[in-house]
């Protein structure tokens, strides 16, 4: 780890900030208004004038910011398409007009005396000023009558406003001044530069995108010339054709040591992934002035030493990628003795957040050296060269051999070495702090020792809207000053105001870096206003920290008032400079003090003595108190330096301000006393001829206390007292603070009696304190003396007559040693009563509540009263026969008592009684009720995961416990805020997860279990969950956010203000009541469109001393701030914060560093002009019935064929034999046409057809093939008729599900084994077609769009179809194949389209990239029309106009493991950009089939086939090919599952959503045919009907639809888009399972990838078969005119006849069996059914085959 360092960093934005940061604000000490706006300013050193360069005027002010001088420079007649006027002979037919001057470029140049003047107009020329008046020009140019003046000398800057430019001045090798400028590119193609003038470009020669120029005022004829000596090349300039992808925006330039570098953006990025980062740093080596060793080159070459890397600040997806400003400086080390240089930068992002982050230079130079070594030596796709540059090398890095670079060429590369480079891996940093709207770094170099934190942050206030410059400087004579720019003012602010801070803790705590206390001074400032500053510990840095502040320590601490002490030393701890030759004082007050004496004047101590002044000069302690305060302070030169304070004390006064302990107290104190027994003193010295004074309070003469009965009132008694260290016959007296007094005797030697003591009191009790009085002794001031009482001893004195108002009360007092009784109605002394009887009278109840309690205890029952027992341990309470147990705490004798009520069996009402010991029994009036509370529903079922939510239960007396509780999941309590007899109310607590809880519900600590108290024991019956426990399911919090989803919306303080607000989908049911919305602190009105979606209003006027507002929505304890409302037009305030941080070491491990493709960029590339390329329905009739071709007629169908003609193939319309447009060859007779005629007329009568269909399936031989296409020619044959096929599937179904309810109802419609199971698939099909096309379609074609646009973005290996992205691991390449993205351009002879830019990967073999050219020119056509590659040819031409046919095998195919590797775009070397031409052949040459069908054994693309056979053979090879870990390569499913999971959810949400315009409703007809069966046959079970749902229409149908897409549009399913629609169709069959997907860690990939999202789309499924359950129920007539709109839209769209002909071909087969079946049904015997089918056999048999062959 590098040392920590810490440093100060200034940043300033534009930003609001809370007003209570205002109270330390940073103070503008002088301002330049500019009427037009800033630009640009510099700041010279040495003079102190400030430069400030504006749109059409140049000013030169002094320090302080008055003006000097002024210069228009603008506006002037120009346009954008002329040169520059300066240039001889240059005449412009363009009409020009007043165009504005906006400043590029403002550099000084001292040493030749001119300031550096450039601007947008006349093509972005530069004029040298004076640099002691600004408004002279210094050196003329061009000058006057120059003919050689070319516009590159005249093109500096950038010639557009919103353009930039940078540059710095540097002095050459030779002592040459140059020029270094960067400038964006203004030319054709940029949306600088008037559209249609690319002709009329004069930027692309002229001004390379960065130049080193000569800026030599003595050689005037090569001033801004980049052509300064042929040795050199001084140009960077970018190739024409790639100008769009190297959009560079400028924004600094600096040096460090002998480089120059440049920041900038490059964006061509922005936009493209927000979370990559598009801020570069580029680093050119400069032939400065700088010694150089001798073996240098004489020159540098830009390009050569060109290097640029990329620049991150943040990590993991919050990336800021945009950098506005950046600042070098060196930073001392933690040591102080050398210091580091850092880059500092202000980065941002598009949510208007920023950071600021900070860059070693040693790691940029480290960085770059590995770089180049990497290039020369082992080529790595760390490093590339940039061959976008027209003066590079070439286009890859090249192994150089075993090449060692010299120091000096690992710096700064060699011409023989590649050039320029491009490091491609980001140099990364954390961010040091982050916050909104930073605009500007800069630094000052300020050693400070605190942690990495943001200390403080202060606020200017600036005019509305005025953005801060990127450039700041601080002052360079005063580094308390900042000169800062913003759109309309130049600024020079004080960074430090340290005066407000008082002592030297606030002024070091306060975290102002510039600030520190001046000790000499005694006051906080900035350094330099420290007149001892310099002098070693006189100012102390905010680094060094409070506890550098001085401080002192007196000896001796504390003084008595009678020592004769002259002197108190005194020790200065902290920073304090050395006071020798200073005027050193101690000062006691104002105007009083005395001549300090230094004795040891070294060191971080110092010490010193002051005389002490006489002591009456000292204030007089005061009344009541023994010590005083006295503040004695250290002057320095008259000036107050520390302070501190030392006590004087007497200890006589501590003695006498504690009377009764007096000894004790004098010898307790903190300071040293004595007492002096014999004169009863406390003094403060010894005096050498009183031997016994004490020293230790534990020999303090003292009354030990004893304790004492209570007495009655009026009576006499004795007191014996025990003494301690007293001398016997000392007179003592008994003194009770009364004014009486009695004498005491002595009994022994510790031992004295008080006799005849009478204490009297009108209380009910009173309490005396019983002291000890020396009899003959005073004190000074005439008090009484008392012996210590360390303990004070207390006597009690009661009265019988108060406060016992019944007889139990009077007799309860014996617990408290009262002995009273009660008598003559009254209480009196027991002595009093004669005789005794202390039985009372019998308990009254006066009172008793609650009235009601459940039946299980535990209520709180209070009873008052009279007489109700003198002590709770005498008292018995009941309710009727149950107890209820008395609270002896709770128990006030006589009048009130609580029990706790006693468990009741059943519900009843009874008296409450109370049994006193011998007193008897009470009962009371009123009754109490044992009642049985009732629970019976908790509203709502679900809440959200932030609590809160009102949670409602309702019942009957829920009121009646002493504590009703309610928990929710065992352990959390829900808050009760209301009660009811009927409902009780609570917020849900919060939940740390979405998760399945109960609430239950405990009164007066017992569970509640349901109407019966004792159910909880019994067992529970089937599994039911428990009465007592309700269920609350916890789901996620709500998601909110605004219309657009903008964060930040502005708005004019003063309108109404109005927010669309959508709420994201969720689970809770929420009411209206229950959001609230607030924008600030003003509550917003809502009003509500739909679930989704309400209105929040604020009519009044929003005005805040704010800027911004936030926008919160709460529900319940969910809180969530959506955006930010900005109001316009008031302040804004700069931030400047002052960070003190340490920069750590990065160890950045290589994790997901895999492609990650936005949503945006996919969704961006599937934007298709032809639509969607549905399949025509019969299309889709015959792929979903005859999916495989069995049957004979179905091998006939026709394969598309092409034909060619100029405009290339065109292709023959797809038909099927079964379709109306099939064209037969031939004739049928007129009886066979009879024969299949009346065969129709049977098939449509329901007996003859259900009975032929059912003695066909009990033939053995009848195969499910054949069962599936009967079916399916049913189907086709009864298209016409829905409503009659419909009944017929319906009657054959009942027959399956009686077979299959008697054996596993579940396992019903699970395969398609039978012909009504088939018959239900295309029943269907038909069905749901529209909403398939209508709905369904537009999802499903974009996630396939996406899938394929997903496996291209990376590598397929053309033999195994493996991917480097795919959704099935099965399918995924999981070598680390090197592949680069890269554009050719094709162009396709007779198509006549022009060429275009195909993006392919070099990895592509040539098929490949025929397929893409393919799709790219045929995307808009149906992939049955498009040519294929194998009927292509592909040639390229390279720059020399040779050409080549490309092809996957030819002459120059190489060898790998024995076998032939295709052809690769790498493999021919084709380079970015080049030229192809595609051409139809003439005829397919068949020497290479289809590159799928290649047997791995010959070929091989990408990677071998992993064989274990082989695997000994490849051994030796493996060291080459990396093998990726697990981890890696499934980052990559997920990464694709992440990319394509937005059209997956989409395309399943369409699924399982029901429109309100297209309900379903033949799933609405067969969901309540398969309830109506469950119900006749008695299946209640839930899961049933849910497996048969699922087993009819997700299983059945969408899945057949998932996997094969090719049934629904005109496509081309390749193999790898099957395997990923395999994963998800899978998915979606685990939606549809109701038993839990279990899941472990040798679970398939497959299962685990959609793991986490199964849970929601199984709520999905169930919420749509619940809504598929309430629609209103389909009448027959609703559904049989459904059916025949159906049948109407498609007649005359198949060939029936066909369809009849090959049922027939069944009967035939089985006539024998038909006939027999028919036979033995009595309905089709009695119709003659079985006769009218021996007569079509009769009809049709002698000519079926020759007739109708199987066309």
């Amino acid at each position: 780890m590098p040392p920590s360092i810490e440093i100060a960093i200034l940043l300033l934005g534009v930003l609001a900030l809370e007003t209570h940061r205002s109270a330390s604000a940073l103070h503008i000490q002088q301002a330049f208004a500019s009427p037009n706006q800033t630009n640009n300013f510099a700041v010279d050193p040495v003079s102190r004038k400030v430069y400030l360069a504006t749109v059409n005027t140049v000013y030169q002010l002094n320090g302080t910011l008055s003006i000097e001088e002024e210069q228009r420079t603008g506006p002037v007649e120009d346009n954008l398409l002329c040169h520059a006027p300066q240039l001889p002979q240059a005449p412009c037919e363009h009409p020009k007009s007043l165009t504005d001057n906006h400043n590029k470029l403002l550099k000084l140049d001292r040493d030749q005396g001119v300031v550096l003047v450039c601007g947008s107009v006349y093509q972005g020329f530069c004029e040298l000023r004076n640099i002691e008046n600004i408004s002279e020009i210094a050196v003329e140019f061009p000058h006057q009558g120059e003919k050689t003046v070319f516009p590159s000398m005249l093109n500096i800057a950038a010639n557009h406003p919103n353009a930039s430019t940078v540059g710095l001045i540097f002095k050459s090798h030779g002592g040459n001044t140059r020029l270094l400028v960067g400038a964006t590119y203004t030319g054709a193609g940029t949306q600088f530069f008037p559209k249609n003038h690319s002709k009329e470009d004069l930027r692309f020669e002229n001004t390379p995108e960065i130049a080193i120029r000569s800026l030599n005022i003595k050689d005037l004829s090569r001033l801004f010339t980049y052509d300064i000596n042929p040795s050199e090349d001084n140009v960077f300039k970018i190739k024409q054709d790639v100008k769009t992808k190297n959009k560079l925006n400028f924004v600094h330039a600096f040096m460090q040591n002998t480089y120059s570098y440049i920041a900038f953006n490059n964006d061509a990025k922005m936009g493209h992934k927000e979370s990559l980062p598009n801020s570069i740093l580029a680093r050119i080596c400069l032939d400065t002035e700088n010694p150089r060793k001798p073996s240098g080159p004489e020159s540098r070459k830009l390009t050569e030493s060109y290097i640029q890397m990329p620049l991150q600040c943040g990590f993991n997806g919050n990336i800021y990628n945009r950098l506005l400003s950046v600042y070098p400086a060196e930073i001392p080390t933690e040591d102080g003795k050398s210091s580091e240089p850092y880059l500092f930068g202000v980065f941002s992002k598009a949510d208007r957040k920023s950071a600021l982050c900070a860059f070693k230079f040693g790691d940029i130079d480290e960085e770059i050296r590995q770089g180049r070594r990497n290039c020369s030596n082992s080529p790595s796709s760390d490093v590339q060269v940039l061959d976008s540059v027209i003066q590079g090398s070439g286009a890859a890095c090249i192994q150089k051999g075993n090449l060692v670079l010299q120091p000096d060429q690992l710096d700064c590369g060699a011409a023989h070495l590649q050039h320029p480079l491009a490091l491609r891996r980001s140099l990364r940093a954390i961010p040091l702090v982050e916050y909104t709207g930073l605009t500007s770094v800069s630094v000052d170099n300020l050693t400070l020792l605190a942690n990495m934190t943001l200390r403080n942050q202060w606020t200017l206030k600036l005019p509305a809207s005025e953005a801060v410059h990127h450039i700041m400087t601080f002052d360079p004579n005063d580094r308390n000053f900042l000169y800062l720019m913003t759109s309309h003012h130049m600024l020079r602010v004080r960074v430090a105001d340290c005066d407000q801070w008082t002592s030297c803790g606030e002024c070091l705590g306060a975290g102002d870096a510039h600030c520190g206390w001046c000790t000499l001074e005694n006051r906080c400032t900035i350094q330099k206003e420290c007149a001892q500053g310099l002098l070693a510990r006189s100012w102390i840095s905010m680094g060094e920290g409070p506890q550098q502040c001085p401080s002192m320590t007196l000896t001796p601490p504390e003084i008595s008032i009678a020592a004769d002490i002259k002197d108190v030393g005194i020790l200065i701890n902290g920073s304090v400079p050395d006071l020798v030759n200073s005027r050193v004082e101690c000062e006691y007050g104002p105007g009083v003090s005395t001549a300090a004496t230094v004795h040891l004047d070294y060191g971080p101590a110092q010490i010193q003595t002051c005389p002490l002044l006489p002591r009456e000069n000292y204030q007089p302690i005061l009344p009541g108190t023994d010590h005083l305060t006295v503040s004695v302070a250290i002057k320095v030169n008259g000036t107050s330096v520390v302070s501190g304070s030392f006590i004087i004390y007497d200890c006589e006064r501590t003695g006498a301000i504690h009377p009764k302990t007096s000894c004790v107290s004098c010898l307790s104190t903190r300071w040293k006393c004595y007492w002096d027994p014999e004169n009863h003193l406390c003094v403060s010295n010894k005096d050498e001829s009183k031997h016994s004074l004490l020293e230790n309070a534990a020999s303090c003469p003292s009354l030990v206390a004893s304790e004492v009965p209570p007495s009655p009132s009026e009576m006499a008694q004795d007191f014996t007292l025990s003494l301690s260290n007293i001398q016997e016959n000392e007179e003592l007296e008994c003194d009770f603070g009364t004014g009486q007094r009695y004498e005491a005797t002595w009994l022994n030697s510790s031992t004295v009696k008080c006799s005849g003591v009478i204490l009297s009191t009108n209380h009910r009790s009173q309490v005396y304190h019983l002291n000890l009085r020396r009899k003959r002794y005073f004190s000074g001031n005439g008090d009484d003396v008392f012996v210590d009482s360390p303990q004070p001893m207390r006597v009690e004195v009661y009265n019988c007559g108060v406060g016992s108002s019944d007889c139990s009360q009077c007799w309860g007092r014996e617990d408290q040693g009262h002995l009273c009784g009660w008598c003559e109605n009254s209480c009196r002394p027991r002595d009093d009563c004669q005789p005794i009887r202390d039985q009372c009278p019998a308990p009254e109840i006066h009172k008793i509540s609650p009235l009601r309690g459940p039946v299980e205890g535990g209520t709180l029952l209070t009873v008052q009263g009279r007489n109700l027992g003198r002590r709770a341990a005498a008292v018995k309470v009941s309710i009727g026969d149950v107890p209820c147990t008395l609270l002896p705490e709770l128990y006030t004798v006589s009048v009130e008592m609580v029990c706790v009520t006693g468990q009741s069996s059943h519900e009843r009402t009874d008296i409450v009684e109370v049994d006193v010991d011998q007193s008897g029994i009470g009962p009371s009036k009123e009754s109490f009720s044992y009642l049985i509370p009732k629970l019976q529903s908790l509203e709502p079922k679900k809440g959200s995961r932030a609590g809160g939510t009102k949670v409602i239960i309702s019942g009957e007396n829920l009121d009646i416990g002493s504590q009703v509780r309610v928990k929710v999941n065992n352990t959390l309590e829900c808050t009760i805020t209301d009660v009811s007899p009927f409902t009780i109310t609570c917020p849900s607590p919060a939940s740390s997860q979405s998760q399945q809880t109960t609430a239950q519900f405990i009164f007066n600590g017992v569970l509640y279990t349901g109407d019966n108290p004792f159910t909880f024991d019994s067992d529970e019956e089937d599994g039911e969950p428990h009465k007592g426990h309700f269920p609350l399911e916890y789901v996620e919090d709500p998601q909110f956010f605004t219309a657009s989803k903008e964060k930040l919306i502005k708005h004019h303080p003063g309108e109404p203000l109005t927010l669309i607000i959508n709420k994201g989908p969720s689970d809770l049911e929420l009411m209206p009541e229950e959001y609230s919305v607030m924008i600030g602190s003003y509550p917003c009105n809502i009003s509500f469109h739909n679930d989704q979606l309400f209105h929040c209003t604020i009519n009044g006027l929003l005005s805040s001393n704010e800027n911004e507002l936030p926008v919160t929505v709460q529900v319940g304890n969910f809180r969530h701030t959506i955006a930010i409302v900005q109001l316009g037009g008031s302040e804004l305030a700069i931030v400047v914060s002052i960070v003190v941080c340490c920069v750590l070491l990065l160890l950045c491990t290589v994790g997901f560093a895999e492609l990650q493709t936005d949503m945006t960029d996919l969704t961006k590339e599937l934007n298709r002009s032809q639509g969607i390329p549905f399949l025509e329905y019969k299309q889709f009739v015959t792929r979903t019935f005859f999916p495989k071709m069995f049957s004979d007629y179905e091998k006939s169908l026709v394969q598309p064929a092409f034909e060619y003609d100029g405009l290339g193939p065109r292709v023959l319309p797809e038909t099927h034999p079964l379709l109306q447009d099939w064209q037969e060859n031939n004739t049928t007779k007129p009886n066979v046409e009879e024969g299949i005629t009346l065969f129709s007329t049977l098939l449509n009568n329901k007996h003859f057809l259900v009975t032929f269909v059912h003695a066909l399936e009990q033939q053995k031989d009848f195969a499910v093939r054949d069962r599936c296409s009967l079916a399916s020619l049913l189907t086709i044959a009864l298209h016409g008729k829905l409503e009659y096929y419909t009944s017929i599937m319906k009657d054959l179904l009942v027959d399956l599900i009686d077979a299959s309810a008697a054996k596993n109802p579940k396992l019903m419609l699970r395969r398609t084994e039978s012909v009504v199971e088939k018959m239900l698939t295309n029943w269907m099909s038909i069905c749901m077609y529209s909403y398939l096309k209508e709905t369904v379609g537009e999802p499903f074609f974009l996630l396939l769009c996406a899938i394929k646009q997903q496996i291209n973005k990376g590598s397929i290996d053309a033999i195994t179809g493996k991917a480097r992205y795919t959704l099935n691991e099965e399918w995924l390449l999981r070598e680390n194949i090197e592949a680069k993205p890269q554009n050719i351009n094709v162009s396709f002879q007779g198509c006549g389209m022009d060429s275009i830019s195909i993006k392919v990967m070099n990895t592509d073999t040539i098929s490949q990239v025929k397929e893409k050219i393919l799709e790219a020119f045929y995307k808009n056509l149906p992939f049955s029309q498009w040519p294929r590659a194998e009927d292509v040819d592909l040639e390229w031409f390279d720059s020399g106009s040779n050409s080549k046919v490309l092809q996957d095998l030819d002459n120059s195919t190489l060898m790998e493991d024995g076998r032939k590797k295709l052809n690769t775009v790498f493999h021919y070397q084709i380079p970015e950009g080049a030229s192809l031409a595609m051409s139809m052949k003439d005829k397919r040459d068949n020497t290479l089939g289809r590159v799928k069908d290649l047997d791995t054994e010959k070929y091989v693309h990408l990677v071998l086939p992993h064989d274990d056979q082989n695997d000994h053979k490849r051994s030796h090879r493996t060291s080459h090919r990396k093998k990726v870990l697990p981890e890696i390569y499934l980052t990559r499913l997920l990464s694709t599952k992440g990319t394509l999971q937005k059209f997956l959810d989409d395309l399943f949400q369409a699924i399982l959503s029901i429109p309100q315009d297209r309900p379903p409703l033949a799933i609405k007809y067969f969901f309540d045919f398969l309830e109506e069966q469950a119900d006749k046959r008695g299946i209640t079970d839930p899961d049933t009907l849910h497996i048969w749902k699922t087993n009819s229409l997700p299983l059945r149908f969408w899945v057949n639809i998932l996997k094969n897409p090719q049934f629904v549009f005109d496509i081309d399913k390749t193999d790898h888009m099957d395997a990923c629609l395999s994963v998800i169709a899978q998915a979606f069959i685990d939606a549809c399972s109701i038993s839990d997907l279990q899941l472990g860690k040798d679970s398939p990939t497959n299962k685990l990838l959609y793991a986490k999202e199964i849970p929601e789309y199984k709520k999905r499924v169930q919420c749509y078969y619940k809504q598929i359950q309430e629609m209103p129920p389909l009448s027959e007539q609703e559904m049989n005119a459904h059916l025949a709109e159906e049948s109407r839209k498609y007649r005359n769209e198949f060939n029936t006849t066909l369809a009849l002909t090959e049922i027939y071909k069944y009967a035939k087969k089985y006539r024998t069996q038909v006939v027999t079946a028919l036979e033995s049904n009595p309905t089709a015997r009695r119709t003659q059914l079985h006769h009218k089918f021996e007569q079509v056999i009769a009809l049709v048999e002698d000519n079926i085959y020759e007739c109708c062959s199987e066309a």
